[in-house]
């Protein structure tokens, strides 16, 4: 299968790689204050596609890189999820973004589990962590119903050097236990 043809479904969700035509709800999440508060802050739309180009160039470059999460039903973009380690980055991230109107609707903890396993199947992850600002009630709540844990403070690479982080995660054998599938060795 080609990384083109890759798509994950879950009861409401299609995990899949980001489209260009994915950008348009993208740029609205960056231009949303609120919503963007915790990846970076507000980017007007040049800035946006910029950006937005990161994840299609991870899966290129990489092989793998965040999920677009879009609606089963409606086949709207909701947001992105799933394994992603730039250079420099502190270790393996499984992380996301939603738009405004996809929040409080489990739809994080619902397609977070789907990239996990994938990335674990995959990519040959023996652990994976999730950077949270401390402030970022919202997501170490996520974080929380993954069965990660607070793992203490990280450092992230410039030049995002200065942002408070706390790293949470887990090991493979503790996702794969929780899951009921650890089989020695795990």
């Amino acid at each position: 299968m080609s990384l083109a043809d890759l798509r994950i479904e879950t009861e409401r969700l299609v995990l899949r790689l980001p489209r260009a035509g994915d950008f348009e709800r993208y740029a609205e999440l960056q231009a949303d204050e609120e919503a963007s508060r915790w990846i970076g802050g507000h980017q007007p739309r040049a800035a946006a596609w910029r950006k937005f180009l990161q994840q299609p160039g991870a899966w290129m470059i990489q092989g793998f890189g965040m999920f677009s999460i879009i609606d089963r039903d409606s086949g709207l973009w909701l947001g992105q999820g799933g394994p992603w380690k730039p250079d420099g980055w502190p270790g393996n991230e499984i992380g996301y973004m939603l738009h405004r109107d996809a929040w409080g609707k489990g739809y994080a903890t619902e397609a977070l589990p789907a990239t996990i396993d994938w990335a674990l199947a995959n990519l040959g992850w023996g652990d994976f962590i999730h950077c949270i600002a401390p402030e970022n009630a919202a997501s170490k709540q996520v974080a929380r119903r993954l069965g990660s844990t607070l793992l203490g403070p990280g450092k992230l690479p410039p030049p995002h050097e200065d942002a408070a982080c706390e790293m949470w995660g887990q090991t493979r054998a503790q996702w794969l236990a929780r899951r009921g599938e650890c089989q020695a060795p795990c």
